[in-house]
C-alpha cells in the first residue's frame, strides 16, 4: 500500500491543547462529529478525513459511574469551607479511556455551569491540567497558571504563584479541578513528595472537587507512606478497567459501543452492521481497551477513504497496526495479512 500526504495536510493548524483555557473552551464547545454531515458530496476528501480523525468515543457505563460519583462528591464538598475535601482517582491500565472519561466529565460539568450562569463568560468552572514529567511544586502550580493565562516571570517564587493561582480560581468560580497523569509523581523522590504535598495544599486552598487520573495508582508510590495514607483517606478510587466480553451483559455493552461508533462512520460503500458482526474480533484485537478500539476504527476509516474503497472489512482491520500492548495480547486473533 502506497501512502501519500495530501497538500492540505501541510497547512493544518493544530488547536490549542485543552490544558490551556483557549483549548479547553474550544473542546467544550466543539460541534460533535455526529452532528456533522460528512457524507455530503460537496465535502472534500480532507474534510471527510478530518471528520473521521476526530470520531468520538461513545459514552460507556464507566463514564456514567464516574459522572454519578463526582456529582455526589460535588454535593458533599459544596459547604466544605476548608480542610479535607473529598475527591476521586480514576485508575486503570493504559488506553482504557481514563483521560477521555475525565475530559467528558469536565465538558458536561462546564456546560451545566454555563446554563446555570448565562452571560458569565468570565467564569472558569473547570480547570484541566496534566502533570509534567519530573514535576516540582513550582512547575505544577505554574501549569495551573498557564491554564488560566496568568503571566509567570522568573522573579515570582512558588509561594507567590500559588497564592495568585488560588485567589484567582476562587474569583473565577472554579468548582472542578481535573489533573491527568498523577502517576508521574514519584513520592519516593524528594521532588515528587514535595509536589504531592503541593497538591494537598491546593486541594485545601481551592474550594473545588479534585479528580485525578492515573495508570494503576494502586501500585504507585503515591498511595504509600504517610502522604499516601492522607490521599487514600480523602479520595475514592474508581477502577477504569478494559471492557469485558465474558457474559451476555458484557457483550451487549461492547456491541452497543461498536454499533454507536459504526453509526458515526461516513463511508460511502460501507455496509452497516459490518463492525457489529465482527464485535468479538474487535474485542480480541483491542483487549477491550476503548482507546485501542477508537484507534482501530478511525485508522481503518481513514485508509478506506484514502484508498477509495470507502468501506471497512475484517481484512482491512487486520492490516491496522495498534499499540504494542494491544498487539501483544491480540496476535492470535489476527488473520493473515494480504501481500503488499
Amino acid at each position: 500500500m502506497v501512502s501519500t500526504f495530501s497538500e492540505d495536510s501541510a497547512g493544518f493548524v493544530p488547536l490549542a491543547p485543552p490544558t490551556v483555557w483557549q483549548g479547553w473552551d474550544a473542546f467544550v464547545h466543539q460541534v460533535p462529529a455526529s452532528a456533522r454531515e460528512a457524507d455530503d458530496p460537496v465535502w472534500s476528501q480532507t474534510e471527510r478525513q478530518d471528520y473521521h480523525s476526530e470520531l468520538a468515543v461513545m459514552r460507556t457505563p464507566a463514564m456514567d459511574s464516574v459522572f454519578t460519583t463526582v456529582r455526589r462528591l460535588l454535593l458533599v464538598n459544596r459547604r466544605q469551607q476548608a480542610g479535607a475535601r473529598r475527591g476521586l482517582i480514576i485508575s486503570g491500565p493504559a488506553t482504557t479511556g481514563k483521560t477521555t472519561t475525565m475530559m467528558a466529565l469536565g465538558r458536561s460539568f462546564h456546560l451545566a455551569d454555563q446554563r446555570q450562569h448565562p452571560g458569565r463568560a468570565e467564569r472558569r468552572p473547570v480547570l484541566f491540567i496534566s502533570v509534567p514529567p519530573a514535576a516540582t511544586p513550582k512547575i505544577l502550580v505554574s501549569e495551573f497558571a498557564r491554564f488560566l493565562g496568568m503571566p509567570i516571570t522568573d522573579r515570582l517564587n512558588q509561594t507567590q504563584i500559588t497564592s495568585a493561582v488560588c485567589d484567582l480560581l476562587c474569583e473565577l468560580g472554579t468548582q472542578l479541578v481535573l489533573i491527568d497523569d498523577v502517576h508521574l509523581l514519584d513520592t519516593q523522590r524528594r521532588a515528587g513528595a514535595e509536589t504531592s504535598d503541593q497538591l494537598k495544599y491546593l486541594g485545601e486552598r481551592i474550594p473545588a472537587t479534585f479528580v485525578y487520573s492515573a495508570i494503576d495508582i494502586e501500585t504507585s508510590s503515591l498511595l504509600s507512606g504517610v502522604r499516601g495514607a492522607q490521599i487514600a483517606g480523602r479520595f475514592k478510587i474508581f477502577r477504569h478497567r478494559p471492557l469485558a466480553y465474558a457474559t451476555e451483559q458484557d457483550r451487549a455493552v461492547w456491541n452497543d459501543l461498536v454499533r454507536a461508533m459504526e453509526d458515526l462512520l461516513r463511508l460511502r460503500a460501507h455496509r452497516t452492521g459490518t463492525l457489529v458482526k465482527h464485535a468479538a474480533y474487535l474485542h480480541a484485537r483491542t483487549a477491550g481497551r476503548i482507546g485501542s478500539l477508537s484507534h482501530l476504527i478511525r485508522e481503518a476509516a481513514l485508509v478506506a477513504i484514502t484508498e477509495g474503497t470507502e468501506r471497512i472489512t475484517k481484512q482491512l482491520l487486520a492490516e491496522v497496526e495498534l499499540d504494542a500492548a494491544a498487539e501483544t495480547q491480540a496476535r492470535p486473533a489476527r488473520p493473515a495479512r494480504r501481500k503488499q
